[in-house]
């Protein structure tokens, strides 16, 4: 099978074509929250099929590039405020990720149908994890969040998601064509695997209630975009105490977002022991307070960490973020950029390596802090280590628009599904909200109020298949679709 030497005529001319691409990833992007309008997925993929008819090597590398820049750039806009320099590379460096996976896949129909949706999944999952440990946000998986596929991570995770949004879009080019190249088995196939996962999603055994509690996700509210300075330790933290006790709470469970205390000048660490402590016993319930500060013995480090305090003021667990923020929370080749962008954070934040978990007189209580809920990863372990309930405080104050915010919620829904349990997510001025297992929002709150988000949930025991097995079953299959399309490349 030899590579194609051009293009079809209806997509031929590199202005229509670069149209086209843009088009492609624009409906992407517009699957992905905050717009969230999911069949732009399989719309956007529809296209980008049938871009890669018919093309050669290089074309399909560009084709590819340019669709996924068009995707990025504008889904991944909040970085430009947190690191302009950073933006523009990661979108280009992903871009490219999508464009030698495009490379890689047949221009032929049966070979592009077998290796695109493997490639993609790949080249997502890459662009999760490297450099600098990755940025996750605006991936596929998020816009199917509220469609029917979004079941299917109980059984695959996001990966599966992903392949299955962009075959249903190579279904959906297929019945597009022309009369006479038009066909009928391809979708034919796919509607049966589409079947079959979301079948197996929901007979496959579930998780089970062991117990019930009453939880309270306190937001104290405040302006957003905001930097962290001195003068606002002990606001943030009266913001929450106030939040707290005004609400008058009757709970077993009371959570509060990332960071919210944070010892420093003016506010010595001693008083916001004490103020964090009488706050559990006032309230006569657990306490799950978000730390920020700096190390005594290191001037370059801080840490971020959650802790359990009992109902008697008595602190028992603590859980040390492990996945830290590139250029927002630590900076990769700090001695080179700072030579040329001054507006990097000090000190590092110094991760931790436990498990992500906090044993309390509740139970046992996953916690995945901030950034970490866009990792499955960090869920799953939580899982394995036998958490109960999920839990997601986070501190998107700082960031600009609202796609962190709301990407974040779609990413919770995802690991709620995927475990098969209640999450609660938190942030000082939002979003919070209140998940259950199949991933339903039950309360979402909004930007910048002062909020107390109170509910009775569920604690649960049981592991799905994605949980289990995590995501080296798509991965494999990602992998295998890679080297088919590159044994078609060298047939003659």
């Amino acid at each position: 099978m030899s590579e194609p030497t051009g293009v079809e005529p209806r997509l031929s001319g590199r202005l229509p074509t670069m149209a086209a691409c843009g088009v492609a990833g624009v409906c992407i992007a517009g699957a992905v929250p905050p717009w969230g309008f999911w069949p732009l997925g399989f719309i956007g993929f529809a296209i980008f099929d049938q871009l890669l008819i018919d093309t050669t090597p290089r074309q399909r590398f560009r084709r590819g590039w340019l669709t996924t820049a068009s995707w990025l750039f504008p889904a991944m806009l909040w970085m430009f405020d947190l690191t302009a320099p950073g933006y523009v590379v990661a979108s280009i460096i992903y871009a490219t990720y999508f464009g030698i996976a495009s490379t890689i896949t047949p221009a032929s129909p049966t070979g592009r149908r077998i290796v695109l949706p493997g490639a993609v999944a790949v080249a997502e999952m890459a662009r999760w994890y490297w450099p600098f440990g990755g940025v996750p946000l605006a991936n596929i998986a998020l816009g199917q969040v509220e469609s029917p596929l979004a079941a299917a991570a109980r059984v695959g995770g996001p990966l599966l998601i992903i392949a299955l949004v962009v075959a249903i879009g190579q279904a959906i080019s297929s019945v597009v064509r022309p009369e006479g190249e038009r066909g009928w088995k391809f979708p034919a196939v796919v509607a049966g695997v589409l079947s079959v996962v979301l079948v197996g999603s929901w007979v496959h055994p579930r998780a089970s209630d062991v117990g019930e509690i009453d939880v309270a996700v306190v937001q104290g509210g405040g302006p957003t975009r905001t930097r962290a300075s001195a003068d606002q330790e002990p606001i943030v933290l009266a913001r929450h105490i106030e939040a707290t006790q005004a609400a008058n709470l009757d709970v077993d469970l009371i959570l509060w977002p990332e960071n919210v205390v944070n010892p420093g000048r003016f506010l010595p660490m001693e008083v916001a022991q004490e103020r964090v402590a009488q706050v559990a016993i006032d309230n006569d319930a657990v306490l799950l307070p978000g730390w920020f500060h700096g190390i005594e013995d290191n001037p370059n480090g801080t840490v971020n960490y959650h802790v359990a305090i009992t109902p008697d003021g008595e602190t028992i667990d603590r859980y040390d973020k492990v996945r830290i923020v590139p250029f927002g929370e630590y900076v990769p080749l700090r001695g080179v950029i700072e030579n040329f962008y001054d507006g990097l954070p000090g000190r590092d934040v110094v991760p931790g390596t436990g498990p992500p978990v906090l044993d309390t007189p509740l139970g046992r209580i996953g916690v995945s802090i901030s950034w970490e809920a866009y990792f499955e990863r960090r869920a799953r372990d939580a899982v394995a280590n036998g958490a109960q309930l999920l839990t997601n405080p986070t501190n998107g104050s700082s960031f600009w628009l609202t796609q962190v915010h709301t990407q974040q919620v779609a990413s919770n829904q995802l690991r709620a599904l995927e475990n098969d349990r209640w999450l609660l997510m938190v942030g000082p001025t939002g979003l919070s909200a209140v998940i259950s297992p199949d991933g339903e929002l039950i309360q979402r709150t909004g930007i910048g109020e002062r909020v107390v988000l109170t509910d009775t949930v569920q604690l649960r025991d049981g592991r799905t298949l994605f949980s289990l097995v995590g995501p080296w079953p798509m991965l494999a299959y990602g992998l295998a679709a890679l080297a088919f399309g590159l044994t078609q490349r060298r047939r003659p």
